[in-house]
This record gives C-alpha cells, sequence and structure tokens, in this order.
C-alpha cells in the first residue's frame, strides 16, 4: 500500500512537524520522520519550546553551564532554542540540499513576540537569530502585524530567508506577499542571488473555525449550523486564489528570471479544535501545488491511518468559498472584526507563551545558581 503521506508529498504538498524537542532530536524520532513520513521541515514555536524544556532532562546539562556562567534567563532561551533549532536543521539538510532551490529541509524559529509591533527590534532581533543559528536552511518567522512587513521587507532584501506568520486574512497575506516581494526587488538591487532566498506564508486555519463557529452557536439558527466549520477552508482557499494571481503577473515574471523563489503559502494551525470535525480536515482540505503543511503529529499520523486519496483540493472551489464568507456575513458574522480579533489574540498567545518560557527557564537556573553557591 503507497503511503498516505507519499501521495500527499506527491500532490506538491510540503509536510512539516508542527512541533521540535531536543528528545526527538536525539532519540533520532525526528530523523525517523524525515525518512520514512515525509517530513521535510519543522516549525517551532514559544509553547513548543516550554514544554519541551519543562519535561526535557536532555536540557540538564546545558542549563547548568548557563547557570555556571551567570546567564540570564532570556539569553539562557535564545542559546537553547537556538541549539535545537540548529540540530535540527543538521537532520533536514538532506532534505534542503535535495528540494527544489533548497525550499524545504527548513525550521522555523520565531524572533520575540513582544517586539510585533517594533518594526527596528524585530529586525535586529531577526538579525540575531539567524547570526546565532548559523545555518542555510533556517526561516526567521517574524509575524505580520503591520510593523512586521516591513520587517519583512527589510530582511529578505538582507538575503534571510523569512516563515511570515500570524496571517488571518486574505488582505493582510496580499500585503505580506507584497513585501516579500519589494524585499527580492531590493536584494536584487544589491546584486544578491536570489535563489537563495525563501520565504512562505503561514496561514492560521483552525482558530478562524473556532471563532466563527462560537458566533455561529451563539446565533443558533438552522442557517447558522450548516455554516460551522466552513470560515476556515474557504478563507484559506481564497488566500491560495490570491497566492495564484499575485505570482503570475509581470512583477513576479521579472522576479523569477533572475532566480527568485516563490512565496508558498504554509497552512499553520491544522489541528482541529473540534472534536466532531475529522481530524484530516484541515489538511485534506487544503491540497494544492505549491503549499506547505505543518502538523502536529497527531495529525499527521491521522493522515497516515485515515489515507489519502484526494488530490487537489483547492482549486475549482474560489466561487464556493467566496459564497460561504457571504453567507456569514449576511448572518452578521463580520469577516474584518474576526480576522482583526484573532490577530491581536495571536500575538498575545504568543507573548504570553513566550513569557512562560522565560519563567520556565529562570525556574530551572536559579536552583543550579543555589547549588552552586552552597557548595562553595
Amino acid at each position: 500500500m503507497i503511503s498516505a503521506l507519499k501521495c500527499l508529498s506527491d500532490t506538491g504538498v510540503s509536510i512539516w512537524l508542527d512541533t521540535l524537542s531536543r528528545e526527538r532530536i536525539a532519540s533520532g524520532s525526528l530523523a525517523e520522520l524525515a525518512s520514512k513520513r515525509y517530513v521535510v521541515g519543522v516549525t517551532t514555536n514559544p509553547t513548543i519550546f516550554n514544554d519541551a524544556i519543562s519535561h526535557g532532562p536532555e536540557y540538564e546539562s546545558q542549563m547548568s553551564e548557563l547557570a555556571a556562567r551567570k546567564v540570564a534567563a532570556g539569553e539562557a532561551v535564545r542559546t537553547i532554542t537556538a541549539t535545537d533549532v540548529r540540530s535540527a536543521a543538521d537532520v533536514l539538510r538532506p532534505a534542503f540540499l535535495s528540494s527544489a532551490s533548497g525550499q524545504d529541509g527548513r525550521v522555523s524559529i520565531e524572533v520575540d513576540p513582544r517586539l510585533a509591533h517594533d518594526t527596528v527590534a524585530t529586525v535586529a532581533d531577526a538579525r540575531h537569530l539567524a547570526w546565532l543559528i548559523d545555518r542555510p536552511n533556517i526561516y526567521i518567522k517574524i509575524p505580520a502585524t503591520e510593523a512586521g512587513l516591513p520587517a519583512i521587507t527589510e530582511i529578505t532584501a538582507q538575503g534571510i530567508s523569512v516563515n511570515v506568520t500570524l496571517i488571518f486574512s486574505v488582505e493582510r497575506y496580499r500585503l505580506v506577499a507584497d513585501a516579500y516581494l519589494s524585499g527580492l526587488e531590493r536584494a536584487r538591487e544589491a546584486g544578491k542571488d536570489l535563489s537563495q532566498i525563501s520565504s512562505v506564508a503561514s496561514f492560521f486555519v483552525s482558530r478562524m473555525d473556532t471563532e466563527v463557529d462560537r458566533r455561529l452557536d451563539a446565533l443558533g439558527t438552522p442557517e447558522a449550523r450548516t455554516l460551522r466549520g466552513r470560515a476556515a477552508v474557504a478563507n484559506a482557499r481564497l488566500a491560495y486564489e490570491a497566492f495564484e494571481d499575485i505570482f503570475s503577473g509581470q512583477r513576479w515574471e521579472e522576479l523569477r528570471q533572475s532566480g527568485a523563489n516563490k512565496q508558498r503559502p504554509l497552512w499553520a494551525s491544522t489541528g482541529v479544535k473540534d472534536s466532531s470535525y475529522e481530524p484530516t480536515k484541515y489538511v485534506a482540505d487544503l491540497v494544492a501545488p505549491d503549499t506547505v503543511s505543518t502538523m502536529p503529529e497527531a495529525t499527521l499520523l491521522a493522515v497516515e491511518d485515515r489515507g489519502f486519496t484526494g488530490g487537489d483540493s483547492i482549486r475549482n472551489t474560489y466561487d464556493q468559498a467566496r459564497a460561504d464568507l457571504d453567507a456569514l456575513a449576511r448572518l452578521g458574522v463580520s469577516y474584518e472584526e474576526v480576522v482583526q480579533l484573532l490577530e491581536d489574540e495571536g500575538v498575545a498567545k504568543f507573548q504570553e507563551s513566550w513569557n512562560a518560557l522565560l519563567a520556565t527557564t529562570e525556574a530551572q537556573l536559579t536552583p543550579r545558581v543555589h547549588e552552586r553557591l552552597e557548595a562553595r
């Protein structure tokens, strides 16, 4: 039997894992997922790292060394997470070398989310991360906030590959793509090799349904119930329509001829939040060439277990997607209000996760400092 994950990969979907830990790297789990389950990328975030450090004895030695050096929690977090990302990038290097223009085999790490509304600080943090990790197959994650857009352009212009995160609306996605193209144009003017610059645009999926379904449930009408679970897929499909439009015009063609890579849509938050939905919903309903599907391991295994027999599930669906969003609007569910709320909540949640990561690290550093003092 042909692997469902191989079938998905053969359609042009790059399969990425939405988690990372030092244990997964050291045990060979990540290498096995790469060799047997077609995983060609990894995404991380502060929540993922906080969980790993909280439960992973693999961090004890490095934590002790950092405590001995009297390193503050913020620097310790950077050192620990950079170590994991660097190691994961080394594991995935074969996929990077074998993929077209090195677009896969990537590991993503994000800038400090507390800087989401500060362009200058975001640029500085992104440059520091790229220098610190020092691997060609990483993506620096920058949020798609208003302040993030010029940072995307600046970092791209400097030749650093970017994973743009926290995209919820089609309009914001278009601005993200424009920021990337502007960065490529500046990089070309500076004489940089565009073939070495890559990017993905992370469009968050399941959170859209969570918020819209909550509003539909509050309405409680038969028509509202029929629209449950349709907003997220419709929204993402229209983002792909925008992708096709943007990366087929004259502006793109000139960059392509200079060696540029498309900024591929990445479907993030693909784990279902509503148990009544199929666990593979946000994977199977968003299949098209030149996309990335980043999955928690449970979703990855669900795809493998339940099988995948379909092909492209996005193109030729745009009219229905618009009809679904129009139907929501007629019921009074404001698209603009929902996507702005999701962006605000997304930034706030990432900041909370970052603070929790700092607190976890501080809590593990402190006892080691006291032990050294008592040993004297």
